[in-house]
């Protein structure tokens, strides 16, 4: 989910990006219908939600005229995880220098709990990718593989070569972090089934009556 969400939210911000003018007339109509919101829970709704913003923008180009605008409103319109993880793209786009260094800072110091799961450590990366911007595919396997816990030593160490992209490295990681905490699970288990060890007990010899 995380990955697809990352995906979505890149569509939308290329879907209101700047083009050529059209030379199209635009139409206007009294009042229109504003978009519904789109929270991201159901993936399909997106190309819906993004018709319905494409459709005011026409509707009134002398207001939606520049992609800043056109951005600000469709956002406004996206709450709950959407509207969470639309937010360092906002930050890339109109954010001030400041925040880039700080996000900068941030994936730098970034590191993975050794109990914790990778894809949490997934999520905070990829949100400081995105205040950051295009650091290089290579900058970001380096800094992303020092902060994971060291579990995965050795499963990165065997890997032959080196990494053709990030998301190949997240998807190993990803698979060896659920073998790991299925294995925990398991461990659990039979530790909650395994009987108590009882104390030890004198026990007598029998005797033989003679």
């Amino acid at each position: 989910m995380m990955e697809q969400m990352t995906q979505l939210m890149g569509q939308l911000t290329q879907e209101f990006a700047p083009r050529e003018a059209s030379k199209a007339t635009a139409f206007n109509t009294p009042s229109m219908k504003e978009t519904d919101s789109f929270d991201g829970t159901k993936a399909y709704k997106l190309r819906r939600f993004i018709h319905s913003c494409q459709l005011i923008f026409h509707n009134d180009p002398e207001n939606f005229f520049s992609y800043r605008k056109k951005v600000l409103y469709s956002t406004s319109f996206l709450t709950g995880r959407a509207g969470k993880w639309i937010e360092p793209y906002l930050f890339t786009l109109f954010g001030n220098p400041n925040e880039v260094r700080k996000a900068e800072q941030e994936v730098e110091n970034l590191r993975m709990k050794e109990s914790g799961q990778v894809s949490l450590y997934i999520a905070h990366f990829r949100s400081l990718m995105s205040r950051i911007g295009d650091w290089g595919e290579g900058a970001y396997i380096h800094v992303y593989r020092r902060g994971l816990a060291t579990r995965f030593l050795d499963q990165l160490a065997s890997h032959p070569g080196s990494f053709d992209s990030l998301q190949e490295l997240m998807d190993i990681t990803l698979e060896t972090d659920t073998r790991y905490h299925e294995r925990q699970k398991e461990m659990g288990s039979h530790q909650e089934k395994k009987p108590p060890i009882s104390g030890s007990s004198s026990s007598k010899s029998p005797q033989i009556s003679s």
